[in-house]
């Protein structure tokens, strides 16, 4: 298995995963959707971001909706399937390759 070529996968995924709570954080309306869902408070996002699991579950709440993801990948010029990607590669552990 070539480790370098992992890590870089879970770090690609662990990026467009943070990307995606500033995407979040952005819009009032998507927050505050995103926080009730999760029970989460504002002050527990930044603790909770560091979390590899909780990455994948924000990449798994844009999976879930599917004009919220679509506006997310335009937003970040990605295409919806990095974004599934990533999910992928972080709900794997790492394990799979880009």
């Amino acid at each position: 298995m070539d480790t370098t070529r992992e890590k870089f996968a879970v770090d690609d995924a662990e990026s467009v995963a943070v990307r995606a709570i500033t995407f979040l954080t952005e819009d009032e309306d998507r927050i505050r959707r995103f926080l009730d869902l999760t029970g989460l408070t504002p002050s527990g996002l930044e603790v909770a971001a560091a979390r590899r699991d909780f990455l994948r579950a924000v990449l798994e709440h844009l999976l879930a909706d599917e004009s919220l993801l679509m506006t997310f990948a335009a937003n970040a010029a990605l295409n919806p399937a990095t974004v599934r990607q990533a999910h992928r590669i972080l709900d794997s552990g790492g394990s799979e390759g880009c």
